[in-house]
């Protein structure tokens, strides 16, 4: 098996490749585990490389699969995981040396899902200070792989980067402002944001528990609907994850897009953004319009005052997450994630409870739309291609920070599910995307919409080239 033929592979090709034994789970390990090696030192997405246990719960894999027990579509397939899932016996860091001896003794839900699934963790992905906009300053944060310029995304960088790379074929992400979507989109892979309490929290370190959600980041829509699957569903360590039944996702994900109303809001979508972004918009406007999808106009709930809400309310709820050691650490923060915890604790009951009315009443407006719609197209982001020079001045500029969150952080605030679909690339290479939206637990819509995008186009299947380490 040499390099060209394995590690861009999508997770459900690999998959069935080891559940037929053509290849054996722990040759496939093996093989991610020592390119890993060879090309991560230059981009930095793993905090640690779980190679041992990775090497063992493959070779258990292989013999299950052997005597007939195959567990699903996710046996004996390497992912990964972002470091704020818990472990057990391994680190969980949460992007602050704070937390550098946290060891938890019990797997995170979504964890212990994948490996129930027959998954193979290959370790722990890199991600900023606390889930929040920046990396520890003794952090490498790590590389966009289509330019070392180029912004990797928010805090699920290292999922991102290691997905886009072959460094294993899926992984996990949480999304509190756009943390799933934003990596997705800068680094050209597919990423899933389901509906909030879709997916279990337990086991998390929280950034915002009433906005954060755990969701795969993988290289096509079918990959991201095989992990949606074996992590979603209630759990009793969490009440707040969902009762509802999650649905078989592969078995309704080919049904096609005919009938399927599809909305756009000319104005939100296609105006205030960059022409990269304008031509990927229009092109899969086009696309799924002749899949047979029945575009719709629309008017979306205005999503200036929500998306500005967002970093209020946000801190709030990171305030209290960190309550034990903020501010009796506070040097350990550093001026980003401090200054949203100061700005949570700031705030009056009198603020609070008007951003807590302004926040129900654009979920319900959102809510009412998909009564006229099943899908809505938007934008990821304003501007694609944005370098990391080119962040840092927006983060300084607090109207256009906002306006970078219009199209994520007010789907986090609503509880919508999402999901990213790479669409294009600007004049100088770096990946564009798009995003569909959903009503809630309507992720099966998604899926489908996905699918049949990636059925006819094939913008996720061009890998960024990236050299391994001589």
């Amino acid at each position: 098996m040499t390099d060209s033929q394995w590690h861009f592979q999508d997770l459900l090709e690999i998959g069935r490749r080891i559940q037929s034994r053509e290849l054996s789970a722990e040759e496939v390990t093996k093989a991610m585990l020592k390119r890993i090696a060879a090309v991560d030192p230059a981009l930095h997405s793993y905090v640690t490389v779980m190679a041992d246990e990775a090497v063992t719960d493959a070779g258990n894999a292989d013999r299950e699969i052997a005597a007939g027990k195959a567990r699903g579509p996710l046996h004996g397939v390497p992912v990964a995981v972002k470091d704020l899932l818990w472990t057990a016996g391994t680190a969980t860091t949460h992007g602050m040396p704070l937390n550098r001896a946290f060891v938890p003794d019990q797997d995170a839900t979504t964890v212990r899902r994948l490996r129930d699934a027959g998954a193979v963790i290959l370790g722990k992905l890199q991600q900023t200070k606390g889930a929040f906009s920046s990396h520890h300053p003794d952090i490498r944060p790590p590389v966009n792989p289509w330019g070392p310029e180029l912004w990797p995304g928010v805090s699920s960088s290292g999922s991102g980067v290691a997905t886009a790379t072959g460094l294993c074929f899926g992984s996990l992400g949480t999304d509190t402002g756009g943390s799933i979507r934003f990596p997705s989109a800068a680094n050209g892979v597919t990423g899933l944001k389901p509906t909030w309490g879709r997916v279990s929290r337990y086991g998390a370190f929280e950034l915002a528990a009433s906005l954060d959600h755990i969701g795969p980041i993988a290289r096509t829509a079918a990959d991201t609907a095989a992990i949606l699957g074996a992590i979603a569903g209630p759990d009793r360590n969490d009440p707040t994850a969902s009762q509802q039944p999650v649905p078989d996702y592969l078995a309704l994900m080919t049904r096609g897009l005919s009938g399927l109303r599809l909305g756009l809001d000319r104005a939100w979508a296609l105006e205030n953004v960059d022409g990269a972004t304008q031509r990927v918009m229009s092109d899969a406007l086009a696309v799924l319009g002749d899949l047979g999808a029945e575009v719709r106009e629309i008017t979306f709930p205005a999503t200036e005052q929500v998306a500005a809400d967002w970093q209020a309310l946000c801190g709030v709820e990171a305030a209290y997450a960190h309550r034990e050691t903020y501010p009796q650490r506070a040097s350990a923060y550093g001026p980003e994630l401090a200054a949203l915890i100061e700005l949570g604790r700031s705030l009056s009951p009198l603020e609070y409870q008007a951003l807590i009315r302004r926040r129900a009443g654009f979920a319900g407006e959102v809510h009412a739309l998909f009564e006229t719609v099943d899908l809505v197209l938007a934008p990821v982001t304003p501007f694609a291609g944005i370098t990391i020079r080119g962040m840092a001045e927006i983060r300084q500029d607090p109207q256009r920070g906002v306006g970078r969150l219009r199209y994520t952080a007010p789907l986090d605030m609503s509880g919508h599910p999402t999901i990213t679909l790479p669409g294009g690339f600007t004049d100088t290479g770096a990946p564009v995307a798009f995003q569909l939206i959903a009503g809630h637990f309507r992720e099966e819509l998604l899926i489908r919409g996905g699918w049949a995008y990636q059925r006819a186009t094939d913008w996720h299947r061009r890998p960024p080239e990236v050299a391994a380490r001589p």
